[in-house]
């Protein structure tokens, strides 16, 4: 059951091995899965009712502080579905004793995978963690490789549009050289949102 895991106090969600990106750095490069979980990546992908299955036959669930749409892939590749996920969990979270917060990990390009996708449908998303990942496109092109040209400008104005409703995140990784880090803290302060630095 590699479409639904725990790490810590979080549930993670993984809907999906696709990924409009190929990130030099990305974990499925040198890993099968996270610490002691088991390979994530998927035989299929699991329906929406196999993941709301899944989650209702799990006893483990009363102490998570989150929900977490991560995993070997971009969630937002189905965007629907998780638009439909997370009103279920919306709802469920209430049952539970620390009623855990909903968040998603992403690289922020849904308008360029999916151009008709209205991003206010993750209105009840608590937290949207974004892959920064550059201070600027050439870097971002380089490091992420995506098959959008213009990616880095449509990851910024989601993060725009997303932080009306959501609490952001801004993330980069470790690798980055000191002064890029300091420029992409820069980037968060100036959209007015949180920034992290991530291994």
């Amino acid at each position: 059951m590699n479409f639904l895991y725990r790490l810590g106090k979080n549930l993670y969600v993984n809907l999906t091995n696709a990924c409009c990106c190929d990130c030099i750095f990305c974990i499925r490069k040198f890993a099968e899965g996270i610490n002691e979980n088991e390979s994530l990546w998927l035989r299929r992908e699991p329906t929406v009712s196999e993941v709301k299955d899944a989650f209702e036959k799990r006893r483990d669930l009363n102490d998570i502080c989150e929900i977490v749409f991560c995993g070997f892939g971009e969630p937002l590749e189905r965007a629907d579905d998780v638009v439909e996920l997370i009103d279920y969990f919306y709802y469920k979270k209430v049952t539970l004793p620390l009623r855990p917060k909903i968040r998603i990990d992403t690289n922020g390009l849904v308008k360029l995978i999916n151009p008709s996708f209205d991003i206010a449908r993750l209105s009840k998303v608590d937290i949207i963690s974004v892959s920064l990942n550059a201070d600027d496109e050439g870097e971002y092109m380089r490091l992420t490789q995506p098959r959008f040209e213009n990616a880095y400008k449509e990851m910024l104005n989601f993060v725009k549009e997303a932080k009306k409703f959501a609490d952001i995140i801004l993330t980069v990784v470790e690798i980055l050289h000191p002064y890029r880090i300091d420029n992409c803290r820069k980037i968060a302060e100036d959209l007015g949102v949180a920034f992290r630095v991530r291994q």
